[in-house]
């Protein structure tokens, strides 16, 4: 039975950002936009292609998985390729792997992670540069 649910791009945003753990105003500053911008765009069914390129570039992912993730699809799937076989722990079965979403969002929470640390190890060195700059 196909469905006529409407892909929502502005809510997908919303998903796959927190699903990565970035903050609106955070998303909002890589855009150079307010906060209350990000968060009309996260209202929106349709986004501006550029803008949605530039949104999916700073997430890491394919303008595609932000158009196509269907919520309620990845429920079904899930729900589906899961079942309690008799004893079995999981009867997995996917005919068609394409893209994991869950392993690519994990990578980009590992590589936002590396980030965060690279740039707070630069501000304590910095920090401890103008400390001695202060003293001398």
């Amino acid at each position: 039975m196909p469905t006529n649910h409407k892909i929502h791009e502005g809510r997908n945003i919303k998903r796959f950002r927190e699903m990565l753990g970035i903050k609106q105003d955070a998303l909002a500053f890589d855009l150079n936009m307010s906060q209350q911008a990000v968060s009309q765009i996260e209202q929106k069914e349709t986004i501006d292609a550029a803008l949605l390129q530039q949104i999916a570039d700073i997430l890491k992912l394919p303008v595609e998985a932000i158009q196509n993730f269907d919520e309620e699809q990845a429920v079904n799937v899930i729900a589906n390729t899961f079942s309690l076989d008799n004893g079995s722990i999981f009867n997995a079965h996917n005919t068609n792997p394409v893209f994991n979403p869950v392993e690519a969002v994990l990578k980009l929470h590992e590589e936002k992670i590396a980030l965060y640390e690279r740039m707070l190890k630069e501000k304590d060195e910095m920090m401890a540069e103008l400390k001695n700059l202060i003293n001398k």
